[in-house]
Order: C-alpha cells, then sequence, then structure tokens
C-alpha cells in the first residue's frame, strides 16, 4: 500500500488549475495552426492568428487565457492499493482549487446556489470524478470549464430506432445551434450509451482526449472522420464569422447501454478546451 498525503494533493491541484489556465495544450495549438493553413477566408485567417496571439501572451506573461477560468472539474484515478492520510480527500482537492485560484490570479465563477447565486469567493467547490484503477497509482487530471461552452451542451435521449444517423444529427444540430456562442473552433466531445448521467460524463471526458487522436474502436473512428468534415461544412468558423474550422476535433466515447434506449450527449469545448494532469 501507497500512501497519498492530502497536502501534496492540495498542492498539486493548486499547480493544474494555474497550468491549465495559463498553457495552451500542444494538441490545441497545433490544430489552430493547421486551421490556419487551410482557410480561405481572411477574416476566418485573422481570427485564427489572434486564438494563437493570444496564448502565446498567456504564455509569456504567467496570465490567464480566457478570462472565464471556468469551474474546476477534477478527475481523480486512484490505484486500489494506495491511501490518502492526513484528512479527507474531496477537501483537499477543494483547497487546492481554491489555492490556485487565489495565486493564479484567476476569476472566480462559482455561486453557492444556482438562483441565489451568492459568489462562493474562492471558485469552490470542484466538480470531482472518481475513479478507482488497478495498482498505486495517483493521478490528478483538472479540466476547467467555461460556460460559453458549457451552455451550448445537449443530452438526447434516442431510442433505438434511431440508428446512427439519429446520434450524428443530434451532434451536428448540437454544433449548429450554438453557433458562435462557444468560442469556435470548438472541440466536440460526445458520449453515447449508458444512462442519462453516464452519457453526460463521458461526454465531457472525451474532451480530455487529443484531438488529432481516434476512437480505438474503428467503427467509431470512422464516424468522428465523417461527423468532423460534416461539422466543419457549416461554415459557422472561428468566432463565429465564416471560415473551414468550426471544430477541432470530434471525440466520442460509448458505454453498453439497455436494449430500449439510446443516449447521447454532446459537450461542447471551446477553442481552448483546458486541461492539465499529474501524477503523484
Amino acid at each position: 500500500m501507497r500512501e497519498i498525503k492530502c497536502e501534496k494533493i492540495t498542492e498539486a491541484v493548486a499547480d493544474l488549475c494555474i497550468k491549465a489556465n495559463y498553457y495552451l495544450n500542444a494538441d490545441i495549438k497545433c490544430a489552430l495552426e493547421d486551421g490556419r493553413k487551410n482557410e480561405d477566408k481572411q477574416m476566418a485567417k485573422n481570427i485564427l492568428d489572434v486564438l494563437l496571439e493570444n496564448a502565446e501572451i498567456a504564455k509569456t506573461d504567467g496570465l490567464a487565457i480566457c478570462q472565464d477560468t471556468g469551474m474546476a472539474v477534477v478527475y481523480i484515478e486512484m490505484g486500489q492499493e494506495c491511501f490518502v492520510t492526513g484528512g479527507y480527500l474531496y477537501d483537499a482537492v477543494n483547497a487546492g482549487v481554491a489555492k490556485g485560484y487565489e495565486e493564479g490570479y484567476l476569476r472566480k465563477s462559482i455561486v453557492k446556489d444556482p438562483v441565489r447565486r451568492e459568489n462562493t469567493n474562492d471558485n469552490t467547490p470542484a466538480v470531482i470524478h472518481m475513479e478507482i484503477v488497478k495498482g498505486d497509482s495517483f493521478e490528478i487530471t483538472v479540466a476547467p470549464k467555461g460556460f460559453g461552452s458549457e451552455n451550448m451542451s445537449s443530452l438526447y435521449m434516442l431510442t433505438p430506432s434511431a440508428g446512427i444517423e439519429g446520434v450524428k444529427k443530434c451532434i451536428v444540430d448540437t454544433v449548429r445551434n450554438a453557433g458562435p456562442n462557444p468560442c469556435p473552433p470548438v472541440v466536440v466531445g460526445v458520449g453515447v450509451g449508458g444512462t442519462m448521467d453516464k452519457a453526460a460524463m463521458i461526454a465531457k471526458k472525451a474532451l480530455l482526449r487529443p484531438v488529432d487522436s481516434l476512437n480505438e474502436d474503428i467503427y467509431w473512428a470512422k464516424v468522428e472522420a465523417e461527423l468532423y468534415e460534416e461539422i466543419n461544412m457549416l461554415d459557422i468558423g472561428p468566432g463565429g464569422f465564416g471560415g473551414k474550422t468550426t471544430c477541432l476535433g470530434v471525440n466520442i466515447e460509448v458505454f453498453p447501454t439497455h436494449i430500449a434506449g439510446l443516449p447521447v450527449a454532446v459537450n461542447i469545448g471551446c477553442h481552448v478546451t483546458r486541461h492539465a494532469s499529474a501524477r503523484i
């Protein structure tokens, strides 16, 4: 058994909150650069140039890439052969979020109650997803989620007769209806199967995959490629001003489901789709 101290978890989460908000991931940067090369419209090229310049300034000067520094979504993969000491795991994570958002001068956007709207003033609580894995590893991923893109996400409870064409229509319709609101070019995370909550969970986790990756199942990899092409023909483009670069990637995750159902969740990520990971 391996011991993981709460203080190390707090420090790791604080560091990841800052890194995720300051530094554009390499796969996203490459996708933006590729989009810039492929664009025909000057406006689209100009906007992609601005997005890349913005990311470089954030990296160089130690600033948030976006003013919406998001709600902290934290994924923990904890080996069954390790244990946490020195406090409660979730308290340690939330302490890290509070520390990171304070020290990184990141906007605190979380309200205690969805209707009464009093700010918690430290960007907590985080949304925490725990997964127990084999071994004694302990990995944390922090994925700040801005709500310009989160608000454009959708959940569909289809029946099996809808088939793959119904699934694809839901995904394309979600992006089309979102238009410029989620700060395109976007990353499209999709969850198919499970239950209502499971589909939404795996759709969000799909956003953690590199945009240049493919689904391990060749069937779904083909669907991802087809949707990528179709979505980029919508002419929404960078910033919503038109162009070929509406999405940077379509990442689909699937899970077994009930014989009577076909849940489909679509979680939209903005042009930065932030996340950072660390092992303790």
